[in-house]
């Protein structure tokens, strides 16, 4: 069903240490609302600034005195892009919400392409990377995470994976339903609305250096595998089955060839492999069950996920 005139877009840009790029962003903004107006849309635009230490929030303070309709939430520190944009989507008022990346790296004019298939009647648009200008290290990372993703979590989700989205307000309680940890481009696609995709290169960070390190990195992959997958404990109980059949087995032969005489109970070395070995793979599925277990005590526990410090609405 196509959607009426006179709708609104939320657009949630999370911010952190960005200052030499929300400049270009704004005016790109601009652009963007110009092209919404002359479709008879308007634009509500939500900065949250997640703990900067540049001068970010100085810059989208002055945006905010530039455009007042502009909406400025500052957090008390640092607490990571995911509950930044789930702070800015519950101060989102849109019939359709995007969240935009702040470093330029997302394409506005590809978000008015999507905005155009929403006015023809879909639900939720995505923007699939057909390219990327990533260091090899990135690159070699996110096709490593997205096909273990595809395997063990959502197997239809897209191989070269998505940031950049639109949904319909319909998704928007659905979405902050889900567990704190997990990324909204996969709590929006583990919804089960057929996505509309549209694809696109995605360029070279213009402006500063990404703070996204390969710990933060390693933290998404494991946040993903343990909110979504039991995948993880299945396979180490299968490793934990096959080794104590292994183990007795071994052990029936020991004991059986001693009783004959064939040879001596083989001694230290022996032992000390089987314990080291059995100690670490139990040390290992503790570690896993206590991944687990951490995330069901943080569902429970009703700790803040962000703590807004200021807001400019």
């Amino acid at each position: 069903m196509k959607k009426a005139k006179g709708a609104t877009i939320s657009v949630v840009v999370p911010v952190f240490n960005n200052a030499g790029s929300l400049d270009i962003l704004y005016e790109s903004f601009l652009t963007f609302e110009a092209g919404l107006a002359d479709k008879g849309l308007k634009l509500d635009l939500i900065f949250v600034d997640d703990g900067s230490s540049d001068g970010s929030y100085t810059k989208l303070l002055a945006i905010k005195e530039r455009r007042p309709e502009t909406k400025v939430i500052k957090l008390t520190r640092n607490f990571g892009a995911v509950p930044a944009s789930r702070a800015g989507l519950r101060h989102a008022d849109g019939d359709a919400l995007s969240i935009l990346a702040a470093d330029l790296q997302d394409s506005l004019g590809k978000l008015a392409e999507m905005v155009e298939r929403w006015l023809a009647g879909a639900k939720f648009i995505i923007c699939v990377r057909s390219e990327r200008d990533d260091s090899l290290m990135s690159r070699a990372f996110a096709a490593l995470y997205y096909r273990i993703l595809n395997r063990l979590v959502m197997r239809d989700y897209p191989k070269s994976g998505f940031d950049l989205m639109l949904m319909d307000r319909a998704m928007l309680p659905y979405l902050l339903q889900s567990g704190p940890l997990v990324a909204p481009q996969l709590a929006a696609y583990w919804l089960g609305f057929a996505p509309t995709v549209v694809s696109a290169k995605r360029p070279a960070r213009p402006h500063g250096r990404s703070g996204w390190t390969f710990s933060k990195r390693l933290k998404l992959f494991i946040d993903t595998i343990t909110s979504f997958s039991v995948a993880p404990i299945r396979f180490l109980s299968a490793i934990g089955l096959i080794a104590a059949l292994a183990s007795l087995t071994y052990g029936a032969y020991i004991l059986i060839n001693a009783f004959l005489g064939n040879f001596a109970v083989p001694g230290f070395a022996t032992l000390v492999v089987l314990i080291s070995f059995f100690s670490g793979l139990i040390l290992l599925m503790l570690g896993i069950i206590g991944e687990y277990l951490w995330r069901i005590y943080s569902a429970l526990n009703d700790r803040p996920e962000s703590v807004i410090e200021e807001t400019h609405l």
